[in-house]
């Protein structure tokens, strides 16, 4: 059949028609509009204001909105702000219901899993699912994650698990190392050639994601640092004009640069960045300096990126790949000797100055790990590959034969490919 240029085929899961904007899921971090008004602080919040997702409890939804104010609504009183977040919302609550039965690997990641946990850690579950042979043969993209309401468990198809694994993907690889639970059979095929996915790639991987995360850690201290001057400044003078705070932040901040008029475009840009980032994280109405300086009159929260775990996360892979470059056993729970400094790092108890230091005299010892490694150059891609063939070759089985399991007779439904409405 000929399609023309005016009747493109929508490969996604239906469109938009059929779909009620008050009972999609509300994934933590979804934009949402409210419906009706709420008392607030002993002020009226009306409706139509925007907010965010922040938690979900039965019928209830806790949100907070641009000025940093917290109210729980009903489900029914807010609705995602975009259409797409609502296709969004519902697409994957649709792969998760069909396709969490689909799961071969299940593992605990996260700081239960490093040994830095304490009692209110999060239980955070990393793993992958093996899609049902029908849904590989349509015309629709089947899916390639499982995400649960809040975020807590991801699976990963097992062939898009695979390739992130050759790149050395410090999840993927966590995934794989730190005790994973084969759910069913047909992960073994998978576990037992995992040590062909550890190569010197890790280098690459493992710290050019942490020198990034120092490099990005570095760069938001300086924005904390003059996020901390120019509120002050606007506190004490709220009239202060962008210009103005430009000047002074160049000159308090012994901005470098050749000249005088380009050290004040400099600052004028650092401004810029930070109240752009502020926006970003939902802790200014807008993008300017007007919603700066309305900002400065109310108490703001931590800058998102100096939060202690983004620090210790940072030391923690920086130590993961020098130990596995080095050929040490695989093991994701941190060293003794590091897990003082991690968890003092993890409680705010190091300076955000100090842990960049220690983590740039990691540095020399990740490139001389690398030197000197046993790993072999790449990983073992041959093994990879006929892991792959061989788990999609029984789900191929099961679903021809029709044994009982969600990859034969009881496998769901695969989405029927239709134009969007």
């Amino acid at each position: 059949m000929f399609l023309g240029d005016h009747c493109p085929m929508a490969l996604r899961l239906g469109g938009l028609a059929d779909l009620d904007p008050t009972a999609v899921p509300l994934p933590a971090g979804t934009e949402v509009t409210t419906r009706v008004d709420r008392q607030i602080e002993g002020e009226t919040r009306q409706k139509g204001a925007s907010a965010r997702v922040v938690g979900i409890d039965g019928d209830r939804v806790d949100v907070v909105f641009l000025d940093g104010k917290r109210a729980t609504y009903l489900r029914v009183e807010v609705v995602p702000r975009k259409l797409g977040v609502t296709r969004y919302a519902h697409r994957r609550a649709a792969a998760w219901e069909q396709l969490r039965p689909c799961v071969v690997l299940d593992t605990l990641v996260g700081s239960r899993a490093w040994g830095v946990s304490h009692e209110g850690s999060d239980e955070d579950r990393r793993g992958m699912f093996a899609l049902p042979f029908g849904w590989t043969t349509g015309l629709v993209d089947p899916p390639q994650d499982l995400v649960s309401l809040d975020g807590s468990h991801t699976y990963w198809e097992v062939g898009k698990a695979i390739r992130q694994a050759l790149r050395a993907d410090p999840n993927t690889l966590e995934m794989l190392f730190a005790n994973p639970e084969a759910v069913d059979p047909v992960a073994n095929e998978l576990l037992a050639i995992r040590d062909g996915f550890l190569s010197q790639e890790i280098y690459g991987s493992f710290g050019r994601y942490a020198l990034s995360q120092l490099d990005r850690l570095e760069h938001n201290q300086r924005l904390a640092e003059h996020r901390s001057t120019i509120i002050g400044w606007l506190r004490d003078d709220p009239a202060l004009e962008l210009d103005a705070a430009a000047e002074r932040l160049a000159e308090s901040a012994r901005v470098e640069a050749p000249s005088r008029t380009d050290a004040i475009a400099r600052s004028r840009d650092y401004i810029k960045q930070l109240y752009r980032s502020m926006h970003d994280q939902g802790l200014i109405a807008a993008n300017d300096w007007a919603s700066l300086r309305a900002a400065a009159k109310t108490e703001l929260a931590l800058p998102r990126d100096l939060r202690p775990k983004n620090a210790y996360n940072l030391i923690r892979l920086l130590d993961l790949a020098i130990r596995w470059l080095a050929g040490e056993t695989p093991n994701v729970r941190v060293s003794e000797a590091l897990r003082p400094t991690l968890l003092a790092i993890k409680h705010g108890e190091v300076p955000t100055p100090d842990v960049m230091a220690l983590a740039r005299e990691l540095t020399p010892k990740l490139e001389t790990a690398r030197q000197a490694s046993p790993l072999p150059r790449h990983p073992d891609v041959v093994r990879a590959d006929h892991a792959l063939r061989a788990i999609r070759a029984e789900v191929a089985r099961r679903s021809v034969l029709g044994e009982p399991g969600p990859w034969g007779a009881d496998a769901p439904l695969p989405p029927e490919a239709r134009y969007d409405d």
